[in-house]
């Protein structure tokens, strides 16, 4: 395909800069409310985990940086928006042992090469939990509180967009399922949010 170059770098820079923004929406929102309130712990916990794995995976295969280049970018933003979840609610003195567990993690996965491909199978599961945290969370307060429907959004994109640079570029079959099942369960995470969100100025 004569074109396939232009759109495959088109996909790299569009997740690129999707992910150079994806947790600013959700970050200038706790800064301008000071509440965690509908915000899963649980779920930014599990989901860096996954960004971690994922980018030692690919750096370990020397994969083209242009394919992962955005993970470094997320899980800067990851840590600080964990940063704010545990300040505002309450709970920053577990901001060490977090550090302590994420760093032993980075260390471990890089020592053998099964490590890092189990690691990486099982990543998308963890992803996967991390959303499923973050649903249940929705679920059980029938409030998306100070959740931003834009990050999700963005992050269904970039999946998307990954979905296609992975069949271009790697064809890396385990990258590629976890980006399918990563960008639906963003889909259902953003639609539940808006669903809430109507409810809530329905009600109002």
């Amino acid at each position: 395909m004569e074109g396939a170059p232009l759109l495959l770098e088109l996909a790299n820079w569009s997740a690129i800069l999707g992910c150079a923004v994806l947790k600013l929406p959700q970050g200038l929102v706790l800064l301008a409310t000071k509440s965690a309130r509908g915000l899963s712990l649980e779920s930014l916990v599990l989901e860096l985990s996954g960004f971690l794995v994922c980018l030692r995976y690919q750096s370990y295969y020397s994969y083209p940086l242009s394919t992962y280049v955005e993970y470094p970018i997320i899980i800067a933003q990851d840590v600080i928006l964990l940063l704010f979840v545990l300040h505002y609610s309450g709970k920053m003195k577990h901001a060490l042992p977090y550090t302590v567990v994420f760093v032993v993690k980075w260390y471990v996965l890089g020592l053998q090469k099964w490590i890092v491909d189990l690691a990486m199978n099982l990543s998308t599961l963890v992803s996967a939990a991390s959303k499923f945290a973050q649903l249940r969370c929705l679920w059980q307060t029938k409030d998306s509180g100070q959740v931003s429907a834009l990050t999700w959004s963005l992050a269904a994109y970039t999946c998307a967009a990954r979905i296609f640079t992975t069949l271009m570029t790697t064809k890396d079959l385990s990258v590629l399922v976890r980006f399918v099942v990563m960008m639906a369960l963003n889909v259902w995470v953003t639609a539940t949010i808006l669903h809430y969100r109507k409810t809530a100025k329905k009600t109002d």
